[in-house]
């Protein structure tokens, strides 16, 4: 038997219910903001993501799936979702279009990392994007929108947003050289990853998670006290919007985000109903990305969340789902009947019912037993009294009632009752 590969995960049609909540909600809430769904290639040039993402970050270093395709060409599986959105928009001239461009993603990614609850090696993500605009207005705009569609989920009171700055290129040269002086003394037991990160961005060191580093880095200097002035204004205006909005924030100095790109604004929404995976939805500000890939610099502000992990954070609050089963069955009790209830089945299909019959030549007995596994709300009997009638006989499978319905009214009977459980 040819097994799944580690790391990755069926999507059973029992826990569809669940993935299409999440994907209804992103899409609709995106929407509500304006933007726009985008669809860029699951493989890239390997290169993208070296200079986009950063060649100092854990992504590129040791987790990209990347490998020589028939051409000799160097392509890698998408580690995420902002450089290949960040090259479609240039590649595609969008920066000469309308300003604000916003587009919103969902896609399945791939880093190789040891899998554990909520982190796979082919993950699922939700991710926002929006080009053009400096303004922590903009910021804030990411923010809601993210803030909203975690309230959709039903989740939003068991999540915290953490927000922070990292500055720009001036202030952070500054803070990274503070940062230099305060690591060096311990650089030696420190791990060599660390090492490697104090001579290429010294930033990353914070987002260790060796636990004999991290104890160095309790004590390191913060971002927030070497802000440019223009860099403080910036941060203290978005957290002004952010409360007049209502939207409750902790600021913390600790957050840098795992990805070289980021700049000025980052935020994560975390829970702790998930154990350490506790990060569910993470983003920021990133005005240099398009820079790093030659093209004309454009500011730009996004996050991205993790399907997998938005789902374990559901579960483990025991957030009710609306799943739709089945509306009607319809039984045959002959090959006649059989045939009459699978063009039924049909017509009521086109009325917006779902709709099923029996396929396996089954017994009455075994077809009501189908059909309560299945959760039909109705079990409509056809046999042959009924063909001569043209009615079928409904059985309500909520309880023992049923009644006698004519073929061309069974649509709307349906509809009906359900409509009154629904008001109940």
């Amino acid at each position: 038997m040819i097994q799944i590969p580690k790391g990755t995960k069926d999507m059973l049609p029992s826990e569809a219910c669940l993935w299409h909540t999440v994907e209804n909600a992103a899409r609709e809430t995106a929407e509500l903001y304006g933007f726009k769904e985008i669809r860029t290639p699951t493989f890239e040039h390997t290169e993208l993501f070296a200079r986009g993402v950063g060649d100092a970050s854990d992504i590129v270093t040791k987790e990209m799936y990347t490998f020589l395709d028939k051409g000799g060409r160097s392509v890698t599986l998408r580690p995420e979702g902002t450089a290949g959105v960040a090259r479609a928009f240039v590649e595609n001239g969008l920066q000469g279009g309308a300003l604000p461009f916003k587009a919103y993603y969902l896609i399945s990614a791939f880093r190789y990392e040891r899998p554990q609850a909520g982190r796979l090696r082919e993950f699922h993500q939700f991710g926002a994007e929006l080009y053009g605009a400096a303004s922590p207005a903009a910021d804030a705009e990411a923010i809601l929108l993210a803030s909203r569609f975690l309230n959709e989920l039903q989740i939003g009171d068991r999540v915290e947003l953490r927000l922070n700055s990292i500055g720009c290129k001036t202030c952070r040269a500054r803070y990274g050289e503070a940062l230099r002086a305060y690591f060096k003394p311990h650089l030696s037991e420190m791990c060599e990853d660390c090492r490697t990160r104090y001579e290429k961005n010294p930033l990353r060191i914070l987002d260790c998670k060796n636990e004999g580093c991290k104890r160095f880095t309790e004590g390191a200097p913060r971002m927030l006290d070497y802000l440019c002035d223009d860099c403080r204004a910036h941060f203290e205006t978005l957290k002004g919007i952010l409360d007049g909005a209502g939207v409750a924030y902790t600021v913390d100095p600790r957050i840098v985000r795992g990805l070289d790109y980021y700049s000025r604004t980052v935020f994560e929404f975390t829970t702790d109903l998930i154990g350490a995976q506790s990060t569910v939805l993470g983003g920021g500000r990133y005005d240099t990305l398009l820079e790093q890939m030659d093209a004309k610099p454009t500011p730009a502000v996004g996050f991205a969340a993790g399907l997998e992990r938005l789902i374990l954070v559901m579960d483990a609050k025991g957030v009710p789902l609306a799943e739709r089963t089945s509306d009607v069955y319809l039984a045959g009790l002959d090959a006649a009947s059989r045939g009459r209830a699978l063009l039924l089945a049909e017509q009521l299909r086109g009325e917006g019912l779902i709709a099923e019959c029996d396929l396996m030549d089954r017994s009455l007995k075994a077809q009501f037993k189908y059909a309560d596994k299945l959760g039909a709300a109705f079990v409509a009997v056809i046999g042959e009294s009924e063909l001569e009638e043209g009615a079928a006989e409904v059985r309500d499978m909520s309880g023992s009632s049923s009644e006698r319905v004519k073929f061309e009214a069974l649509a709307q009977y349906i509809k009906g009752r359900l409509g009154r459980r629904e008001e109940k």
